[in-house]
């Protein structure tokens, strides 16, 4: 599958960020600028031509039949948004479930511009104790992937400011959604 996935960013001309994250089991990875459905596309094909199987909550009506087969099979994780049900618990709780856990997150929440990022990624990754991989996707200049690792220090919006200021500089699929 690796060999595929590289082919496929060999023909359509995007290249994978070499940066690769090694020794590290578990970690929350945060990924922008998300401005397109096809940065799941490209995330999923970019996280396999690393070798790095991740996981993903998604809302759960996405879940139905045949499709909903194939999101568990990618990774999905359905969840119910509707009722409040502690999914900063449930997720940290995954992390205690698994020997090797990515958990993917597009802070933003959605496609169109968001400057106000769901926090619940971070929330996470303090409670479980792991580490946030910073991921991207770069329409622009045609790259993507794993940017760089960072150890959040407690100070939640100074934090994200500095996730916001690494992701500033990549380019969504339209960027006018993506501007941080």
């Amino acid at each position: 599958m690796r060999i595929i996935a590289r082919f496929i960013f060999w023909l359509i001309g995007w290249k994978v960020d070499k940066t690769v994250p090694k020794g590290i089991n578990k970690c929350v990875v945060v990924v922008g600028p998300h401005t397109s459905n096809w940065d799941f596309v490209l995330g999923k094909l970019a996280f396999i031509s690393y070798g790095v199987k991740v996981k993903f909550l998604i809302k759960k009506e996405a879940f139905v039949p045949v499709f909903g087969w194939i999101l568990k099979w990618m990774g999905g994780i359905p969840v119910d948004r509707s009722k409040n049900n502690n999914l900063t618990e449930y997720a940290v709780s995954l992390f205690d479930s698994y020997k090797n856990l990515y958990l993917v997150f597009t802070p933003e929440g959605t496609r169109k511009y968001n400057p106000n990022w769901k926090k619940g990624f971070y929330y996470i990754a303090i409670k479980a104790k792991v580490p946030i991989y910073i991921g991207y996707v770069d329409y622009k200049n045609k790259r993507g992937g794993f940017h760089s690792l960072f150890e959040p220090t407690g100070d939640v919006d100074k934090d994200i400011e500095h996730i916001k200021s690494v992701l500033k500089q990549f380019q969504g699929k339209y960027p006018e959604k993506g501007i941080y």
